[in-house]
């Protein structure tokens, strides 16, 4: 996993690409007071997303102004809160109310979707068949899939991780019970990795870019090697939606707009607001994580081909026992199509 790309870049699809690696801090405000805010004698709706950072289509939207004019023209606007970060602290902030949009996969949804959702995906980003993957060290001697029997794999419980590690497992015909998976915060794991206290490391675009374009490490199997299902999915808060389902709609079209622009020309949403820093992409990450966005797909409705591998998904996690039962994903889900 980390709205395309939705609201997930860098490395992928960020609250839209956002490069942020921090949870969500300091949410706020009820989920009464996001319902607007009086100016005069208008109402202008709030809507609580997390900030981008420095990277993505909500980043450059900030910057120069385009977002606010798209929600402007539905009585809206933007109200930057805490962080982009995992889905679960998002999920858990819209479920009290604090947050109105988020960005994810799907694995990380399912998971979250299996507690008591107060939200619904609206928009899907396919798979990130480049960016996502099973990464080694270089010169690890771990050439193959098969080569993880008996090693440790750092993954991130219930989310886009211990899906991709469990599917190659699957794929590769070998027991899960056959590789060592370890439990770690993807924004602590970088270092665990480089220290060579884990031997592979299951992870997505937003890690994934700076230790491949450090040249010390490579996916030993990728999205597509894996056969990977996770999408990358906004999600709405479930009273949000139904309260201003028009502010829904228009993040959609910019969201779906931008993310087109981006693919086209993923430089220009690379260092929105600066290029140095630990927030910046340097060097060789800057150009791996262009060739990822290049490849990458764009925010769109949610169709019915999208659900039925979403369904795929929840079936497996709950035969691998991440779930207890297979989650209904389908019941969680917004047609844009259909809001006015």
């Amino acid at each position: 996993m980390n709205l395309p790309r939705p609201l997930r870049t860098t490395l992928v699809p960020a609250l839209l690409t956002a490069t942020a690696l921090v949870a969500l801090t300091a949410c706020g405000t009820s989920g009464s007071e996001s319902a607007g805010q009086v100016s005069g004698s208008r109402s202008t709706v709030s809507v609580r997303i997390p900030d981008p950072g420095n990277s993505g289509v909500l980043a450059l939207g900030k910057k120069d102004g385009s977002l606010a004019a798209a929600l402007s023209a539905v009585g809206a606007k933007v109200q930057w809160t805490g962080s982009a970060g995992p889905f679960a602290p998002a999920a858990q902030a819209m479920n009290a109310g604090q947050l109105d949009i988020a960005t994810g996969s799907i694995t990380s949804g399912i998971t979250s979707l299996a507690q008591r959702p107060g939200f619904k995906f609206f928009t899907a980003v396919a798979p990130d068949a480049a960016g996502e993957g099973i990464l080694v060290r270089n010169g690890s001697g771990i050439g193959s899939v098969a080569d993880l029997v008996g090693k440790k794999v750092a993954v991130n419980q219930g989310g886009t991780g211990e899906y991709l590690l469990l599917k190659a497992l699957a794929k590769a015909g070998i027991p899960a019970d056959k590789v060592t998976r370890v439990y770690l915060r993807p924004d602590q794991t970088a270092a665990v990795f480089n220290a060579g206290k884990v031997d592979a490391w299951a992870v997505w675009a937003t890690y994934a870019v700076a230790e491949i374009g450090s040249g010390k490490a490579h996916f030993v199997a990728d999205g597509a090697a894996i056969g990977s299902d996770n999408y990358s999915l906004n999600a709405v808060r479930t009273d949000f939606a139904e309260q201003h389902p028009k502010v829904v709609k228009a993040l959609y079209q910019y969201l779906h707009e931008a993310s087109a622009k981006e693919k086209r020309n993923p430089a220009a949403y690379l260092n929105v607001f600066t290029d140095v820093g630990p927030t910046a992409v340097t060097g060789k990450a800057e150009q791996v994580q262009t060739e990822f966005t290049a490849k990458g797909g764009t925010v769109e409705p949610i169709g019915p081909r999208d659900i039925a591998r979403f369904k795929d998904v929840a079936a497996f996690y709950a035969e691998q026992k991440v779930t207890r039962t297979e989650v209904d994903v389908a019941a969680h889900l917004l047609d844009v199509g259909k809001l006015t």
